[in-house]
């Protein structure tokens, strides 16, 4: 009788679990949504994000449906476009440009149920999350490079808006480059847009004219690089490897591959433990800033010194912050044997020793 009790139990639990997997098989599939500031051809910024989006959808099959809504402007279109796709019943929407933080957060207490994440900025809230890459670790190892290789000392910067997450990539770049070339000045040119392949272009020719020969960008065209080539000097892709619109003058490319943080948040919400009110910052040893394959023009003893520098950051012993640190008026910042504390970091608003100019207002 109690080996007949005990198959009976086993009987129900192999049934019970044979219910639940049918139930899970026809679970519906979790709706995410992505909003880009560009096209998602633009071969930078919104290229890689959807990249990310696809990861996403081949790691995760029928669990995920994703959509997405591209070129959308950090204007009132962005809140509109967020409350649509919240109101179409997507669980869990990233907005993916410093510009859309503020409608986030205001369609986010629209919809306490749904799910937002918001790239870059500094918000979050109870249902939301701001996330961003440790970017600027990348940016200081194209500084190494460049700094290493230039002839004229002189090097260009394409910059989009004077925001702290575009200031830290350049402050980083620049200290990079004077780690290895204490003769290092930089030059920006701001453009006001995140993308606008002409203005880009332009902003570059201008850069080559006063006597850069390499140029960095935190825009999202191929533009710059393009220009690099056609004008002899060298140059490096930004958000995506665009060595393609620039063999010779590409000498690295400062990536991201989302797909990695994408993945890992909607695991955490099919699993019910994903959280509001997180600030996420991942860099190159979470595998999510990725340095593309340096050209082989790069001298070995450079390549060396980039490589050994890539190591010291993932092993924590390198930081690009890391005092003493001066701004370009002489004004000591940062002292000796401290590094920037995270939230003057995350709002930075002023030039390294070795920028040239002031900041926009």
């Amino acid at each position: 009788m109690r080996n007949l009790k005990s198959r009976w139990i086993a009987a129900l639990a192999t049934f019970g679990l044979a219910i639940g997997a049918a139930i899970a098989a026809d679970a519906p599939p979790l709706k995410v949504a992505f909003v880009y500031i560009g096209p998602v051809g633009d071969g930078g910024w919104s290229y890689q994000h959807d990249l990310g989006r696809k990861a996403l959808e081949k790691e995760m099959g029928a669990k995920v449906k994703t959509v997405f809504v591209d070129s959308v402007p950090e204007t009132a279109d962005a809140e509109r476009v967020i409350r649509q796709l919240a109101a179409g019943k997507n669980e869990l929407i990233f907005t993916t440009s410093f510009g859309y933080m503020d409608p986030t957060q205001k369609v986010a207490k629209l919809f306490p149920k749904t799910r937002f994440e918001h790239a870059t900025g500094y918000k979050s809230g109870p249902n939301s999350v701001n996330y961003d890459a440790r970017f600027y670790e990348g940016a200081y190892l194209l500084g190494v490079i460049a700094g290493s290789m230039t002839k004229t000392n002189t090097l260009g910067f394409v910059g989009s808006f004077p925001i702290p997450e575009v200031i830290r990539n350049l402050d980083a770049y620049t200290l990079g480059a004077r780690s290895v070339n204490p003769k290092i000045k930089t030059k920006v040119i701001w453009v006001d847009t995140w993308y606008d392949p002409g203005k880009e272009r332009q902003a570059a020719e201008t850069l080559i004219a006063q006597g850069a020969d390499m140029l960095c960008q935190n825009t999202d065209s191929p533009a710059a690089v393009q220009v690099a080539e056609e004008k002899g000097v060298h140059a490096f892709g930004w958000d995506s490897d665009m060595s393609r619109f620039g063999p010779r003058a590409h000498l690295t490319a400062n990536t991201q591959n989302w797909g990695v943080y994408y993945i890992d948040e909607v695991k955490k919400v099919l699993a019910g433990t994903w959280t509001g009110g997180r600030q996420v910052r991942w860099g190159i040893k979470e595998g999510l800033v990725v340095l593309s394959p340096l050209n082989p023009s790069v001298p070995a003893p450079v390549a060396k010194v980039f490589e050994a520098r890539k190591q010291a950051i993932i092993d924590g012993t390198l930081h690009p912050f890391a005092g003493p640190l001066k701004d370009n008026s002489g004004k000591l910042r940062i002292d000796a044997g401290k590094t920037m504390p995270s939230d003057e970091l995350l709002s930075i608003n002023w030039y390294v020793e070795g920028v040239e100019g002031s900041i926009p207002k």
